[in-house]
């Protein structure tokens, strides 16, 4: 490794990906009520923190030196690369930037805009119509919009584990989770019945397989 390239303390480069990538989520998503702003809070704190380990200080990988150091006695724990944790654990060899789990990861967060796009065009032509949104996306799920988040998520900790998105993944779930319960009790009053043939029909987080038949996942 060539020490003389700084690996940390890239503030500029933490900086910029923070706002380009919560930008272009704050672009589709746009918040509006508390509960909106509390779920993009959170998304964007999730952001910060893996950029801020990613370029800026990487406490994962200070705090797990030691034992880096100890079980893989050839890699330099403080190196960039070091920070594709997954790669170094399962023992994948090569550039982990073109390894099977980074592409994974690039699908998983590129598809997760992309859900989250085009579920945002639907939910606002049908909130302008005052109209229920069962089309697109949520054809296929009741909230693609948190799905979106969780898979941005997911794709970036297989990209670059560190040890607080790990614990605030699990906790962003849940948090997702009863939000859109709220907004399904709200919506419920809204809609009735058309809402209930709907809840009925289409399932909250997980699409049906091609061919499944009988109830939904609540």
């Amino acid at each position: 490794m060539d020490h003389d390239i700084p690996a940390y303390g890239l503030w500029g480069l933490v900086v910029l990906n923070s706002l380009v990538f919560i930008l272009f989520a704050f672009s589709f998503f746009k918040p509006q009520s508390r509960r909106d702003w509390r779920t993009f809070g959170t998304f964007a704190a999730f952001i910060v923190a893996l950029f801020v380990e990613m370029y800026g200080v990487p406490l994962t990988l200070f705090l797990l030196a030691g034992w880096l150091q100890g079980r893989y006695p050839q890699l330099d724990p403080l190196s960039h690369d070091a920070g594709h944790l997954w790669s170094t654990l399962l023992g994948l060899s090569g550039n982990p930037h073109f390894s099977l789990l980074h592409i994974l990861s690039n699908i998983l967060v590129f598809g997760g805009f992309l859900l989250l796009a085009s579920a945002w065009r639907v939910l606002y032509r049908a909130q302008r119509q005052g109209q229920l949104a069962q089309s697109g996306p949520y054809a296929r799920l009741r909230h693609p919009q948190y799905a979106a988040f969780v898979l941005i998520m997911a794709g970036f900790l297989l990209q670059w584990p560190t040890l607080l998105t790990l614990l605030m993944f699990p906790v962003l779930v849940v948090m997702y989770v009863r939000l859109a319960r709220q907004e399904e009790q709200s919506t419920r009053d809204a809609f009735g019945a058309e809402w209930e043939a709907y809840r009925q029909r289409v399932p909250a987080f997980f699409p049906r397989l091609p061919g499944a038949s009988g109830p939904v996942a609540r």
